[in-house]
């Protein structure tokens, strides 16, 4: 027995806290995500949590791609101010959206749920591209289920953007956007305002597809986030 215990002490501690690997069976097959926990939380409190859904240029099945453009690197070179449970899955190599795999993202949420302390008044959506897309349509699905959302890049349906008029939304697109056009951003801000919502809109001028990185790094997005909260 002290031998085995003495093995035991030996072996590498799990790590508990960071870009953590998880994975989640789906149809009998195990699909990657990640999870980043952060140096400050503690499973004794409920703490505030970012559901991030990357662009069409991470998908895949490796379970890290998803990590390393957007949000993931701003935490990185931030740990201090990212504050936040994140989660990141990763949407399957494919034709068609996120919203395709609808399922997917709300079950790997649903199953933080179990394994963390997520602070559901203070649970939040952001995304980039095709992640934009998602950002939106989600939001108008469950207009209750966010605390905030930061749209980056995207578009959506501007018939549904009234369900959102109430939530907190800082949308942001450049003006030399030639990927997604940043008239798809602004029909959606200009149909918020029309029914009565009053979103933020950052508009980068002379910048391209890649509007996330000044997003997530030069705006201080962190603090805003935790400015909202559902009663």
């Amino acid at each position: 027995m002290n031998i085995l215990m003495a093995v035991l002490a030996a072996l590498p501690a799990q790590e508990t806290k960071g870009f953590l690997d998880k994975t989640i069976e789906v149809n009998g097959a195990a699909v990657k995500y990640v999870v980043y926990v952060p140096k400050g939380y503690s499973a004794e409190k409920a703490h505030p949590t970012i559901l991030f859904l990357h662009g069409s240029g991470e998908q895949g099945d490796d379970g890290q791609n998803q990590v390393k453009v957007g949000l993931g690197p701003a935490i990185k070179a931030d740990e201090a101010n990212w504050n936040f449970l994140v989660i990141f899955p990763q949407k399957p190599k494919g034709r068609g959206g996120w919203m395709e795999h609808e399922k997917l993202i709300l079950d790997i949420v649903e199953k933080t749920k179990k394994e963390y302390k997520v602070d559901e008044t203070r649970f939040y959506i952001t995304g980039l591209s095709m992640g934009g897309y998602a950002t939106w349509a989600l939001t108008c699905k469950y207009p209750t289920l966010f605390a905030a959302a930061a749209p980056i890049c995207g578009g959506g349906d501007p018939t549904q953007a009234a369900k959102i008029k109430d939530l907190p939304i800082w949308n942001f697109h450049g003006d030399k956007d030639n990927a997604v056009k940043i008239e798809k951003s602004q029909a959606m801000i200009d149909a918020i305002k029309a029914a009565g919502g009053s979103p933020k809109f950052t508009i980068y001028p002379g910048v391209g597809h890649n509007s996330w990185d000044k997003a997530y790094r030069e705006e201080k997005l962190y603090a805003w986030f935790l400015e909202h909260s559902k009663k």
